[in-house]
């Protein structure tokens, strides 16, 4: 079933989402906290960085790009400096357009602080959210403003997505007129509903999305199991003009009811370790908005089972990372790749890393960084990493893609492709990331990553790469002692002189 998946996501084209709903700016305040003010009975906390990013249905516009889908965003901003801000954020994001946006100076642009405060400088706990925002319904005349825009895209687009968080843009009577203009038209209708029991706003909708708490709320029954998950979605289905439900249960996976056919299906996840569940429901509508959209050329399209079981996968990944990180096509296709081989994935691309990074490094932990080829994992390289690891927290493997292992080893190696190094190095523990580079050098990803102890053999030869750039920034190299007579090279002559000769 892995190779069927890797294979849709292989060939999944470019889909075009049109993207409605309450677009907000996600602020954090990260900071120690180590003792109690003497004013009132609160703790101080002294600030050590500072996180935004977009929030609401800006999240998913932001996963949508992750996962290379172009974007048409349609909602309200205020005239307001979050709202420029949340603008500006969302522009540079690759595929994503904001000229949808309707700007009404009588209504702040919606926005989430959370300061959130590391005690004993080691375990998290967010301390407060400071919303700034009016939930109440957009006036008519901003109705009527974005109902034009809509119309203007909805023949450019392959699927619409509707992010409701009871903001008031996804009000009855708005919501209504476009999925009824979007049904019009034979565009699918997906929607990541808001926690309510108005579920009438969402009439004629081929697709929601509630999780399990959105779904019990909605329907008054509580879901426990399979057979709960069931009745929730027939009764849901039967109150409301709505064709297919797919309920998240967190742990437990997803349920798929199809209206139609009357029939349901449990659709399992992997356990995770959770580290954050936030942005996690928006990765599964981008995710089911890109596949439920997408053109696959001449492979057979999806069916909901598959796509549900890929929006799993993308919702898993997205709760081991911290905040709202969006997940690519390639980390999509490396999870399916690792599940095959049975353990968890820890290959990034660079962009993803240096988010995850950036949270580690708010926590106090030291990056390492160490680069090879890794062709035929040997005891060497395990020495050598089990050292790597011992330099610091977090340690991040750059491995050589095929094409640069070629360029500096020749055209008979790598013996194990990209893929294959990469799974072997995922499966030791004192790893904690793998990220390819396609450069002879790591130059370029030592740059972006920027590690506090970069590692190299003392068998290497000349300058360091990136020595200069790692001092620079406050950080040092070390130079580690190899076990001498083990190389993959080595290893290769020997499998050679004893057995070349019997082939």
């Amino acid at each position: 079933m892995s190779e069927r998946l890797i294979e849709i996501m292989e060939n999944a084209g470019a889909s075009r989402v049109l993207l409605v709903g309450d677009f907000m700016l996600d602020n954090y305040l990260f900071g120690n906290i180590d003792r109690i003010s003497p004013e009132a009975p609160v703790p101080v906390m002294n600030v050590t960085g500072r996180q935004c990013t977009p929030g609401g249905a800006g999240s998913v516009a932001a996963d949508l790009s992750a996962l290379n889908c172009q974007v048409q965003c349609l909602g309200v901003v205020g005239s307001d400096a979050i709202g420029a801000e949340l603008t500006e954020m969302l522009t540079e994001l690759a595929g994503v357009n904001v000229d949808g946006f309707v700007v009404d100076p009588k209504r702040p642009t919606t926005s989430k602080q959370r300061v959130v405060g590391l005690a004993q400088h080691r375990h998290r706990q967010q301390l407060m959210r400071i919303d700034d925002e009016c939930s109440n319904d957009i006036s008519i005349a901003v109705r009527a403003e974005l109902k034009e825009k809509f119309v203007e895209l909805l023949s450019w687009c392959d699927v619409v997505c509707l992010e409701d968080y009871n903001k008031g843009v996804l009000c009855v009577d708005f919501a209504q007129s476009i999925i009824e203009l979007a049904n019009a038209a034979g565009k699918k209708v997906v929607v990541d509903p808001a926690s309510t029991n108005q579920y009438e706003r969402y009439n004629g909708t081929w697709l929601v999305k509630p999780n399990r708490r959105e779904l019990g709320i909605a329907t008054d029954i509580t879901i426990e199991n399979e057979q709960s998950a069931k009745e929730a979605c027939v009764k849901l289905t039967q109150m409301y003009e709505i064709d297919n439900v797919v309920v998240t249960l967190d742990k437990s996976g997803a349920y798929y009811y199809c209206a139609a056919k009357q029939e349901g299906r449990l659709v399992p996840t992997r356990p995770r370790s959770v580290y954050d569940v936030t942005g996690a429901g928006d990765m599964v509508l981008a995710t089911l908005g890109m596949l439920i959209g997408g053109s696959y050329g001449d492979v057979d399209k999806p069916d909901m089972n598959e796509i549900v079981q890929l929006a799993n996968v993308a919702g898993g990944l997205e709760v081991e990372r911290f905040g709202c990180v969006g997940i690519t096509r390639s980390e999509i296709i490396t999870e399916l790749s690792q599940q095959t081989v049975g353990h968890n994935g820890k290959l990034r691309e660079s962009a993803t890393l240096c988010q995850e990074l950036d949270w580690h490094r708010q926590q106090g932990k030291k990056i390492v960084f160490s680069n090879g080829c890794f062709d035929i994992l040997h005891p060497g390289h395990v020495t050598l990493l089990d050292f790597c690891k011992k330099q610091g927290d977090i340690l991040i493997v750059g491995l050589n893609s095929d094409s640069s292992v070629q360029a500096l080893k020749g055209p008979k190696r790598p013996i194990l492709n990209q893929q294959s190094r990469a799974t072997m190095l995922g499966a030791l523990e004192m790893v904690d990331y793998v990220v390819i580079f396609n450069e002879e050098t790591p130059k370029e990803i030592i740059e972006m990553i920027t590690p506090d102890v970069l590692i190299k053999g003392t068998d290497w030869t000349g300058d360091v790469v990136g020595q200069d750039w790692v001092e620079s920034h406050g950080g040092k190299v070390v130079l580690m002692p190899l076990v001498e007579g083990v190389s993959t090279t080595n290893i290769v002559d020997e499998i050679v002189n004893k057995y070349g000769a019997e082939k």
